[in-house]
């Protein structure tokens, strides 16, 4: 189902009519989700020196020493594991230590900046280091499968994770299995999360009865706990309330490369896209437009929103909206349930991108 509107106040011709998101059906092939697999252009220039610590947060300084330290470490070989030698053939001493980094902190205290920095850290080439989110390591395991997916990230020096999280029993099992194995391979691992390891799946489901899967994960990982507040609210304006219908017709019709949905039609069609496409969804997409904004009506809609606006915000897609305000979109009894930490992350981003937007709606 793909959106209709008419330009207010121009002709037919004056102005090239918006692209549509509904009339997308993108198909990704499993070596683009692969190549995918690095931090995403937000994240390009970053590096721990551009990250500001709050100074009234010396977690966060403390958290650019030790990351610094751990990707200066990953510069010899590989890294242990069975059959893994250096370079000259000799075996590689085995770590002392957990052989990974979990970043523990609240919304927007630059955890994935802080992640990406990791990665363009780590002397080592591109294609030995992978960087993406949960939702995308577990699509690429959908895509290439289980034994694939490990041959395929063996090899690697580092794997980065971002917004780890433990939503049902399957994704459990199946991310510890997989970072088990790539353990054993000699990859590093680092991980964002808003959720301590060992407190991974409460409040989703009956953690007791995963609970020798979620200790064992804990065990690969360094807890580095960074406290702070929203970087993305801290000193900035509320965000701009929404604008009418009209406005953002009018904006989506005059700013080249921008979409134009009916928000009720665009989650329908989330629904027929798989998550691990809603990159692709954007390809090309310069602004988001989207009328008649209303509460997202159940979870399962609420959990793809959640991933379409993640992808949103690392692709740094303005988006203009109008009818609810973004911090309405889900209900209490959602925002009070287990996946509230994904639900206020959706709101923080979509909320950051409804700034960028703002001056699309002066044009």
């Amino acid at each position: 189902m793909s959106s209709s509107h008419a330009a207010p106040g121009s002709s037919p011709i004056a102005e090239a009519a918006p692209l549509s998101l509904c009339a997308r059906e993108p198909h990704v092939p499993a070596d683009r989700l692969v190549a995918e697999m690095v931090p995403p252009p937000r994240f390009d220039s970053v590096r721990f020196d551009t990250y500001v610590p709050d100074p009234d947060q010396p977690s966060q300084t403390e958290a650019v020493r030790v990351l610094s330290d751990f990707a200066a470490g990953l510069g010899g070989a590989h890294a242990t594991g069975a059959g893994k030698r250096k370079w000259f053939g000799r075996k590689a001493a085995a770590p002392s230590g957990p052989r990974g980094v979990y970043l523990d902190g609240g919304y927007g205290v630059g955890k994935t900046h802080l992640l990406a920095s990791l990665w363009h850290a780590t002397p080592a080439a591109p294609s030995l280091k992978a960087f993406g989110t949960f939702v995308e390591l577990t699509n690429l395991v959908g895509a290439l499968g289980f034994q694939q997916t490990v041959r395929t990230l063996s090899g690697h020096r580092l794997l980065c994770i971002d917004e780890f999280e433990l939503d049902d029993p399957g994704d459990t099992v199946l991310v510890s299995s997989l970072l088990s194995r790539l353990v054993e391979e000699g990859v590093a691992l680092a991980a964002t999360s808003n959720t301590l390891p060992g407190k991974l799946g409460e409040g989703r489901f009956a953690a007791a009865d995963f609970l020798r899967e979620i200790q064992g994960l804990s065990a690969h990982f360094r807890p580095l706990r960074i406290d702070g507040e929203d970087y993305r609210h801290r000193g900035l304006p509320e965000a701009p309330p929404p604008f009418s219908d009209e406005q953002v017709t009018k904006a989506a019709y005059a700013t080249p490369g921008a979409s134009l949905d009916d928000f009720p039609a665009l989650l329908d069609h989330l629904a027929r896209v798989h998550p691990s496409r809603y990159g692709a969804l954007t390809d090309g997409v310069k602004a988001v437009c989207l009328t008649e904004v209303r509460p997202v009506p159940d979870q399962s809609t609420a959990l793809r929103l959640v991933v379409l606006a993640d992808r949103l915000y690392d692709r740094e897609v303005p988006v203009l909206a109008a009818g609810l305000p973004f911090d309405k979109l889900f209900s209490e009894e959602m925002l009070n349930g287990g996946y509230r930490k994904k639900y206020f992350r959706a709101i923080s981003r979509l909320t950051a991108l409804a700034r960028d937007a703002k001056g699309l709606a002066a044009q």
